[in-house]
């Protein structure tokens, strides 16, 4: 998958104040480092759970395939919003909507079915993505895992033996909302 990230979700300042209250830190001086630690830990778990957490406008591209259902990688989709063709010389162009069609899922996932591709070559969907427009509305589990991993990650940047994967307590809360995707 090549998505790229065109419009990111703004950093969830109320996901800094909760990992601050987990580890009862009142003052300012450790914001800097424990930013770090909320992105990484949403990082960690979008790459866990397979599924953007915060909306996000992305791109992906896809080889211009007529008639055929291509999925995208990246999950959930909640809306198209664009396709255009990618030709192997020249500018891109905007795909009309009679020149394909578009499935968007229940369980987050989006098909896209050229009908028609002109000299595109290959397409780039554009789309929205995430669970959720803003933190508070994204699933407690989820949440208050990034919370713990962050917290854990913060706590651990002194300690010489430290795992490489999150503990057990952050995936059992992130095991519900996992995705799997076959190759």
């Amino acid at each position: 998958m090549t998505r790229t990230i065109l419009t990111p979700a703004a950093f969830p300042a109320a996901a800094l104040t909760d990992v601050k209250q987990w580890l009862a830190i009142t003052g300012s001086g450790e914001d800097d480092a424990l930013t770090s630690l909320v992105k990484a830990a949403i990082e960690l778990c979008e790459s866990f759970t397979g599924q953007m957490l915060l909306e996000s406008e992305c791109e992906e591209p896809l080889p211009a395939c007529r008639g055929i259902w291509q999925v995208l990688a990246t999950r959930p989709v909640q809306a198209i919003t664009q396709l255009e063709g990618v030709p192997a010389e020249g500018a891109r162009f905007t795909l009309t909507a009679d020149a394909y069609a578009i499935d968007l899922e229940a369980d987050g996932g989006a098909k896209i079915r050229l009908l028609r591709q002109g000299s595109a070559g290959r397409i780039a969907v554009r789309f929205t993505a995430g669970m959720a427009g803003d933190w508070a509305d994204l699933p407690e589990s989820l949440r208050h895992g990034v919370i713990r991993l962050a917290a854990h990650l913060f706590r651990q940047r002194v300690e010489e033996n430290t795992a490489g994967a999150p503990p057990a307590a952050v995936t059992a809360l992130w095991r519900p909302w996992r995705r799997y995707h076959l190759a």
